[in-house]
């Protein structure tokens, strides 16, 4: 049976359908969205769950419906959130060819952060004959407080668990994660590791203290047991839950891969007890080739890094050029998501056996370089650069700290006060300081994931595309594009994030070509005057303590 076939009258319901909005209104807006969102990695809530239901309605137009969580805001019925959904220029292909497929999607009040996902009995019964479940919904900043990542990304797992558990026509449930859910480990393979904590336990602490009281036993502050007095019921259980916390120190980068990884051991303790798998996608980001090249929602991983150094606001990066990055093209990601699920349309899973994990990295089926990135997007950049550059495009990627230092105090900070000051003659708010400590922030959040190169194993990814029938390679193969031309895909994710993020043409105008001129003569004179002025220092401390 074909893969469209398959997912004729199928009932969906999927979580993380929408994500932040991007498209702010001032240009100032849109350069603080690039620093806040640097300081996220992984599938992006709302990126993956959006190009999912675009590709299943274009490719599965048989199917019967789409229920996508939405949370409720203040003043915003969820009516209103789909309808802004449905206005995505994502969706502007599927329009062309099916003007009335989103009737098939609609919207179901609720919140991953609360129990029983805060889902109306009314709209339980809507949900009764669900047979496909896609949860991306989570948290995916770094920066999260550890209470407010356990609700989201691990307690949430176990409460869309739970509700699953009612739907007796199931047939498949997609759990979606990340590959750097165990980053201890350095070679992943597809399978479940040892938890780093008991995920039970966790959720329980989550419900019990704040987030000020967890925020000291975090994972990057806790170093001694005696800073704080927990009070439980009883002395036996404080202690339990003091060790608890103090194991969760020194061996997690972030509350994102923590709780993720707790997440994955939710699903896997449900296995025997529903149709459940494991997707990992490695770092998510623009789309190769549909709905439309170049496409993406947001400035999360390399977009935010090469649109923060086209307008000029990135000078300097510690990390190592030679660490080769796993990047999935977002259109890659759907189409493997679709055949995960098709999987068990066709087969449901043998019980008692390990849990299907897929690690849908392509690292070792076309690599690219750190350093690579950066070259080609500097490159391209300066041919078609944005229209309201800050400062001249470049970045310069080191291994060196102090070198590193040095530049952002150079590159970053002076620049940031020069500008600032001509702000505050013209009588504009200063922002680019603020701005500079958010992108410091941020890149010593993401310090270890630019430095530390992992390898995925990826059979079972590859496995997927050997499902799909000769006829329909096309469509939802991925293997087909093993080969990516590294040079026109950032050169489509560029334009792509002038297009749909910065709301500028995707070819630059004239003037913004002869700002790019201008910008690299004073470029060049800010070098002189700065390089002159410490070397005259290092001059005049040489004649003093050397030669005088």
């Amino acid at each position: 049976m074909s893969i469209a076939e398959a997912f004729k009258d199928q009932v969906i319901f999927l979580t993380g359908g929408t994500g932040k909005h991007t498209h702010t209104h001032t240009h100032t807006d849109r350069v603080a969205s690039v620093s806040d969102c640097l300081f996220t990695h992984g599938p992006f809530e709302g990126f993956v769950g959006k190009a999912l239901i675009e590709k299943l309605l274009r490719s599965c137009p048989k199917l019967s419906k789409i229920y996508v969580l939405l949370r409720p805001k203040k003043g915003v019925p969820i009516e209103r959130r789909l309808e802004e959904l449905s206005k995505d220029s994502l969706f502007d292909r599927l329009y062309r060819e099916r003007p009335d497929a989103f009737a098939q999607v609609e919207a179901i009040s609720g919140d991953c952060t609360e129990l029983g996902l805060g889902i109306s009995e009314a709209d339980h019964k809507r949900l009764r004959n669900v047979t496909v479940v896609y949860h991306s919904a989570a948290s995916v900043r770094f920066d999260d407080p550890l209470r407010e990542a356990i609700l989201i990304n691990t307690r949430g797992t176990h409460e869309l668990i739970k509700v699953a558990l009612q739907w007796k026509k199931l047939k498949a449930f997609i759990h979606v994660s990340t590959t750097y859910s165990n980053p201890t480990e350095l070679e992943v393979e597809e399978r479940i590791y040892p938890p780093y904590a008991d995920w039970r336990t966790t959720i329980k602490l989550a419900e019990t203290y704040d987030s000020e009281t967890l925020n000291i036993y975090n994972l990057k502050c806790v170093r001694v047991f005696s800073m704080f007095t927990i009070r439980l019921h009883s002395v036996y259980s404080s202690i339990c839950h003091i060790y608890t916390l103090y194991r969760y120190s020194g061996f997690m980068p972030n509350t994102y891969t923590f709780t993720k990884s707790l997440a994955e051991h939710v699903a896997n303790d449900f296995k025997d007890q529903l149709p459940i798998s494991i997707f990992r996608p490695s770092i998510v980001i623009s789309t190769l080739e549909e709905p439309v090249p170049g496409w993406a929602d947001n400035f999360n991983g390399p977009t935010g890094m090469l649109v923060a150094c086209g307008i000029g606001i990135l000078r300097s990066q510690n990390t190592n050029p030679h660490v080769v990055a796993d990047f999935v093209p977002a259109d890659v990601v759907t189409r493997a998501l679709i055949i995960a699920a098709y999987k068990y349309l066709q087969t449901p899973p043998v019980k008692g056996q390990p849990i299907d994990v897929v690690n849908c990295a392509t690292a070792n089926i076309s690599p690219i370089t750190m350093g690579q990135v950066i070259d080609i997007g500097k490159r391209y950049i300066r041919q078609n650069p944005f229209e309201k550059t800050l400062w001249l495009p470049g970045g310069s990627i080191t291994k060196c700290p102090v070198l590193h230092f040095i530049r952002f105090i150079t590159m970053h900070i002076m620049m940031a006060v020069v500008v600032d000051t001509l702000l505050r003659l013209s009588n504009e708010k200063p922002f680019l300081l603020k701005l500079q400590r958010r992108i410091f922030q941020a890149f010593q959040a993401l310090h270890v994931f630019t430095v530390t190169e992992w390898h995925f194993q990826n059979n079972n990814f590859r496995a997927l595309h050997e499902m799909v029938n000769p006829n329909e390679v096309y469509i939802f193969g991925f293997l087909q594009h093993s080969n990516i031309n590294y040079v026109e895909f950032f050169q489509n994710g560029i334009r792509g994030a002038k297009q749909f993020l910065m709301n500028e043409s995707p070819d630059s105008s004239s003037g913004a070509k002869m700002r790019i001129k201008i910008f690299y003569v004073l470029d060049t004179l800010c070098r002189i005057v700065v390089y002159g002025f410490l070397l005259r220092l290092v001059y005049r401390f040489v004649m003093r303590n050397f030669i005088a």
